[in-house]
């Protein structure tokens, strides 16, 4: 089951979302409706007492809330109570709000938006291509950087044909080609950079994002020549891939005489109206 991980701003406040592939509809985090629709500064107690003076609401929480993975503030993901448009629906009616009629609508320009990305998936890039020019971004920096996200989209639809579980072995296969080609770790090359929440690729420079498109380029192709089975497998094949753009990086430091992984992030050289933090990961398990 493939999903997509997205954070939606509604009056520019945060609201995280996934969109199941299975069942075609977005979730939302129902926490994250309730602080936007009631400015609460103690979201579960409001959520607890809106139960308690609907008992209507009470008795189908179970089926309006299904817990879905979502990306808390400390950057880790964890099982979340998510709602999808009709069960938000039924949860607004229950929420007096002057907002309710315009995150309706809101809810509304979000799935129509995805419509239509799906019956035109260039609207995606177009998009990104948009978010990235706002954030200060190069040109060339941008185009590199929409081609490392389809690039890592091969990659996972081979990891998922070869049976590894999305989540914690997603993670761990990352983090072996990170390795693999930088010589750090996934969580050791975000520290090098001064990263916490902040995703790596967006803080990557140009040379340092063609070698991890190689390394997840070299080995989705020998996933496909090899056919491996689970992960285990899979982690063979990815520190066989990645070597080939470990070996490449250095080969090039040798030429320039000096290591081509930087410790510079985007805020280094980004205008200061520039917010890598606002963009959404495309797969989010970088960690």
């Amino acid at each position: 089951m493939t999903q997509k991980h997205q954070i939606q701003l509604f009056e520019e406040k945060k609201v995280r979302t996934v969109w199941n592939d299975e069942l075609q509809e977005w979730f939302f985090s129902v926490t994250d409706v309730v602080e936007v629709l009631t400015d609460s500064v103690d979201v579960k107690q409001y959520i607890k007492k809106m139960r308690k003076r609907d008992p209507e609401l009470d008795a189908r929480w179970g089926t309006i809330c299904t817990p879905t993975r979502m990306q808390a503030t400390d950057g880790k993901y964890y099982n979340t109570q998510a709602a999808t448009m009709e069960g938000v629906f039924r949860i607004i009616q229950s929420i007096p709000s002057k907002k309710a009629e315009p995150f309706k609508q809101w809810m509304a320009e979000v799935a129509a938006q995805r419509i239509d990305q799906m019956q035109d998936p260039e609207l995606n890039f177009e998009q990104a291509y948009a978010d990235y020019r706002r954030l200060g971004y190069s040109d060339k920096w941008i185009n590199q950087r929409l081609r490392s996200i389809e690039v890592r989209k091969e990659l996972t639809d081979e990891w998922d044909r070869a049976g590894v579980k999305e989540g914690q072995q997603y993670a761990s296969l990352t983090d072996i080609i990170t390795q693999g080609w930088s010589g750090k770790t996934t969580r050791q090359y975000k520290h090098y950079k001064g990263l916490k929440k902040e995703n790596l690729r967006d803080n990557m420079t140009n040379i340092e994002l063609a070698l991890n498109t190689l390394a997840e380029a070299s080995v989705t192709e020998i996933s496909k020549s090899k056919n491996p089975k689970g992960f285990r497998q899979s982690a063979a094949v990815a520190r066989e891939g990645s070597k080939i753009a470990g070996d490449a990086r250095k080969q090039l430091e040798q030429r320039v005489g000096h290591s081509v992984i930087s410790s510079a992030k985007a805020a280094d050289y980004l205008p200061p109206a520039g917010d890598v933090q606002a963009l959404p990961e495309e797969e989010n398990n970088e960690d």
